[in-house]
Order: structure tokens, then sequence, then C-alpha cells
């Protein structure tokens, strides 16, 4: 290099490069993408489902039984407000629920949708070449049979009736046999995810088209309607219903039959009911029917279930002036065993038109009934749940019952608030055996007149069971199919013997394309079909 050259320049470093913002966020979307829709995400998320829905069958729901829920919420303290705030009493409607349901959803319909379309091309597609090496097959037998090419490849076709089948030939007087079956395996596999999807997909509507709703019938001819959500005692609609356009249907509930075993134990419960839907409707005609516990009533479109029954004691109040209220009250049983039921039988003053005075002397029969009376030093219990001699424990309750308040409040129970605030006082306590009375300080008599069986019954309207138990079938079949399945591959490679030109070399190999035992002694029997009858001697 002389004086008047310069020194070569050194190269300068190149930058790393750094994609753009815009082609990051693609990036993070197709990666998020790809693993959402992958087979170990969907199986992921339905272990995830399977233990979100634990708690619905562990812990009290809301939906079902907002009594018993606020109870265990009371009684737990820190740790039961901690679950309502977490939704744990409202599991199936909740948002990490929902969340993980949804989530599944589209990573079934994801994963489905490419492996639909590898389906579609392999079963449109050729069985594969026969591989050049057929004795690094898993099983491999080679023999020289007496039969000519052609009459050994007739043979192969009858023995592979019924299988994927695609003759070659390799030249030189090669010809080859590939075979497949087992295709049925892979249609299993898609059936039962199908399945899945649509079952997933089928509750999902169930959801939102979906009703039910339970109520009290007295079991002396009382009906009860299906025309809206006020005649139910309890209602939970689907998320796309509002209770206007329910089926049209009656039900009239005449009488009431429970057995029980020696120990008062339940055998068997009966309603005897008559109901009316559809042209029933309009010529007023009933038609008979015994409903009993899981044989409900199909009707209209719902499902009447008989969920239990129960007992309605029947007071009679007869006030200062001679004029009588008589009322017949559902109490709902506290002990299932011997049927003890509590209670509430609520009357208004007759002729009182002034709210304030009327707010003075509501009246309340509050207490403890027993249909198998048993008393015990004055206390009153059961020793069985049927009618053998019924008694109720009774305090007559006077003062404001709320009923003006505006606040909805139980039929089972009498508003705790007055009674602390002074404004409903006990004025009388006492036992009564049926006939029976009790007279109040102002002269009011209360009488125990009797009682009356009920029937609880529950309404269940679900338009996508169909389609739920379609789906079931199918995922049985799925999962029946690809696991009895087995897919298996066979070759068979024949070409003209040596030397004198008389017979065939034959050569068969075999791939098993899953795990399963068994292809073994198929492949061995069908190498001996092609190997063992005519051999050359």
């Amino acid at each position: 290099m002389t004086a008047t050259e310069a020194p070569p320049k050194s190269p300068e470093p190149q930058k790393p490069y750094r994609a753009g913002p815009v082609r990051q966020a693609l990036a993070f979307v197709r990666n998020t993408w790809r693993g959402l829709t992958s087979m170990r995400t969907a199986l992921i998320l339905l272990f995830l489902l399977a233990l979100a829905a634990m708690p619905g069958a562990l812990l009290p729901q809301r939906v079902l039984n907002a009594t018993k829920t606020d109870q265990y919420i009371t009684s737990h303290g820190w740790w039961g407000t901690l679950l309502d705030r977490l939704q744990f009493f409202e599991v199936y409607s909740s948002v990490w629920f929902s969340a993980i349901y949804l989530l599944l959803l589209v990573s079934l319909v994801g994963c489905l949708t490419p492996r639909t379309g590898e389906y579609l091309r392999a079963i449109r597609a050729k069985p594969v070449l026969t591989p050049r090496n057929l004795s690094r097959m898993p099983h491999f037998r080679e023999g020289t049979v007496g039969q000519s090419t052609e009459e050994m490849l007739e043979k192969a076709r009858k023995r592979l009736r019924g299988w994927r089948i695609a003759e070659r030939d390799e030249g030189d007087g090669v010809r080859s046999v590939s075979a497949e079956k087992g295709y049925l395996r892979e249609t299993g596999n898609l059936v039962f995810h199908f399945g899945m999807l649509g079952l997933i997909v089928a509750f999902a509507l169930g959801k939102m088209y979906s009703y039910e709703g339970q109520v009290i019938v007295q079991a002396d001819g009382s009906q009860f309607c299906n025309s809206g959500v006020f005649a139910y005692d309890t209602f939970n609609p689907g998320l796309r219903v509002d209770g206007t356009r329910l089926d049209p249907f009656c039900v009239k509930v005449n009488d009431f039959n429970a057995t029980y075993t020696a120990v008062g134990q339940p055998l068997h419960y009966r309603a005897d009911i008559q109901y009316q839907s559809g042209a029933d409707l309009e010529t007023g005609s009933w038609r008979p029917y015994q409903l009993e516990v899981n044989e409900p009533l199909r009707t209209a479109g719902d499902r009447v279930y008989l969920l239990g029954y129960g007992y309605s004691p029947r007071f009679t109040v007869t006030y200062p002036d001679g004029t009588t209220r008589t009322q017949t009250t559902q109490w709902r049983a506290s002990n299932q065993a011997t049927m003890l039921s509590e209670g509430a039988t609520k009357f208004d003053p007759p002729g009182v038109t002034d709210a304030a005075e009327r707010r003075t002397r509501q009246l309340a029969i509050t207490g403890l009934f027993a249909p198998s009376s048993l008393l015990h030093g004055g206390i009153l219990t059961s020793t069985g749940p049927g009618l053998v001699n019924p008694m109720v424990a009774i305090d007559v309750m006077r003062g404001d019952l709320g009923l003006d308040s505006g606040r909805a409040q139980s039929i089972f129970s009498i508003d705790q608030s007055m009674v602390k605030d002074g404004r409903l006082k006990r004025v009388a306590r006492k036992n009564l055996a049926v006939g029976e009375s009790v007279t109040l300080d102002d002269g009011t008599k209360v009488s125990f007149d009797g009682v009356q069986k009920y029937a609880s019954l529950q309404v269940s309207h679900d338009p996508t069971q169909d389609y739920v138990l379609v789906f079931a079938i199918a995922m049985l079949l799925g999962l029946g199919a690809s696991l009895l399945v087995k897919r298996r591959r066979v070759w068979l490679r024949v070409r003209p013997a040596d030397g004198d030109g008389k017979g065939t070399v034959v050569q068969v190999a075999g791939l098993a394309r899953t795990d399963q035992a068994g292809y073994g002694e198929e492949f061995t029997r069908m190498a001996d079909e092609f190997l063992t009858e005519g051999k050359r001697k």
C-alpha cells in the first residue's frame, strides 16, 4: 500500500433486525391462535371445564336454592363472603366458567377445521407407494409360489376386498399392490370431537332458550297453568326467555300417595293428576296421568317432574264479631325422614280499611307440624312421615306482618325484623290436635281443622335436549370407533421367478398405524394365504 492510498475501511457492523410493531402484533396473534387451536390446549381446557364445574356440585347454587345459599354464606363468615364474591355460588353463569367454555369452543373449532380438511384429502388420496425395500417393514414375509403374477394379483384383489387398494406397474414385470384399512378410526375421532363441539353448542343454546320453574300445588283438585312467571313460586329463565311466551298447558293435582317402609323410609311417590294442552285447552277436556318420581309428564314441549310433597295445615280464625277466615297454607319439611314441618299461615283482619289499624291486628300462626306426633315433656316431634296423629305446636303472632312494606317475604316464615322492633308480638303458644283451638286475649279463636297434602312440581323446558342426546350418542360411537378400529397397511410385490421362469416371487409386508396388538396375527394369516397355498415344491 503506497502513501497515497487510503487504508481499507472496516465493514460496518450490521444492525440486528427488529420487526416493526405491526409485525410483532401479527406474530403474537398468530402464535396465540396456533397455541389455542392445538389439540393439547383443547384437552387442557376440557379438563379445566370439568374442574370448574365441581364447585357447582359441591356448593349450594343461588339459582337452585337461594335460601340455602344465604345460610351457607352466613354460617361460613368471611370464607362464604369471599366465595360469593368469586361467584362460586353462581358457577355456571360466572365469568371464569364462561371464559373457559368459550375458549374451549373456539379451540375445538380451530382444531377441527384443519383436521377435517386433512381427513378429506386423505380419503381421496390413493394408498402410499410400495416401499423399495419391504424387508425393513415390521412385518415381512417372502416366498415363491407356483401361480403366475396375474393369478397372484387376482388373489390379492379378492383377499383385500374392503381395503383401499392401488395397483402399480414398477417395470421389468414387477407389479405391486398397496392396501390400507382402518380409515374409520380417524372418522370416529372426528365424529367424537364434532359431537363434543355440538354438545357444547347445544348446552349453550339450552342456557339461552330454556327455563325451569317450581310450584307447589295442593292435592285437592287445585290446578296450575303454565301461563306466565306469576304462576310459579320460583322461576329460572334462560338468557333469551322473558316468561311471556311459555308453552301453554295446565295440570290439576287430584291426590297424592306415598308409601314407606316399616322404619319410615319412602318407597314410592305418586300424584294422580290430569292435564290439558294443545286442543284440550279449547275443548276443556282433561287427560289422566300418574306422575311419579323420575317419570315426568311430557307435554307441549315441556317436562313436568314430581319433586316431592308436604303438608298444609288448615287453620280457621274466628274473630270476636263472628267473622271467620280459613286458610290452608303449605309448610316446609325441616326433616325429610319424619316430615316434621315448619311454616307460617298469615291472616289479614276482615273489614278493616284503615291501613294503620290493619297493621296492628294482622295474625300469623307459626310453629311446627308433626304428621305422626309425639309429645315428650311438652316438646312436639314426629315419629314418621305418615298421617297417623297430626298435631301442631304453634305461636300466634299479632301485629304488623310487613305485608304492606312492598318487600317480598317467604310464605314459610315471618319477618323477624318486625319481631325485633316490637311491632309483632306473640299472644299465644299452644299444642293443638285436629279439632282443638286456642282463644286469644281479645276473644279471637284459632282452631286447627285438619291437614291437606301438596305436591311439589318442577316444569323444565329445554329445546336442545334432543340435540344433546344425538351429540352424546355420536360421541360414544365416535369414541368406540377410534378405540376399536385398527389402522393398518399391507403391501404385496410380485415378480416372475428367475431361472426356469416358472412361478412367482411374492413379497408381503405390513405396518400397523396404531399401537394396538393383534395385527401380527392378522398379517400372519394373510401372508400364509399368499405364500402357503399353491407353494412350489
